[in-house]
């Protein structure tokens, strides 16, 4: 099993590029800030703006993220999405801080199979 544990510091405190392919093979990417490592292997992201996203998600689940550092260490994790709309994970990004304000919509939990060092 993947352990991302180690570089849990750099998601939490970094802005993430989140990659989505739609069932044609048509990626979209955003900038995402909103992340937690919520297990060895897994990583809560907030929708709070992610009409594509969502629904690129809903039809082909495999995404990737790029986050790296301020002196350009960094990482691609690729994975596979599930998106919750309601249940415990919708009510724990409804009630983090950094969602203050923000609409919450719902939680994406990122299962992850490969990290890969950038650089």
């Amino acid at each position: 099993m993947i352990n991302i544990s180690p570089i849990k510091k750099i998601i939490e405190n970094n802005a993430v590029a989140f990659a989505t392919v739609n069932r044609f093979g048509k990626p979209n990417v955003i900038g995402t800030a909103c992340l937690k490592v919520v297990s060895k292997n897994q990583v809560l992201i907030t929708d709070n703006y992610m009409k594509q996203t969502k629904a690129n998600i809903m039809k082909n689940n495999n995404v990737c993220l790029a986050v790296w550092d301020k002196n350009w260490k960094g990482f691609k994790i690729i994975g596979k999405a599930n998106y919750y709309s309601v249940g415990k994970w919708k009510e724990f990004v409804k009630e983090m801080p950094e969602n203050k304000g923000m609409p919450a919509k719902g939680a994406i939990i990122i299962t992850v199979s490969k990290i890969i060092k950038l650089g």
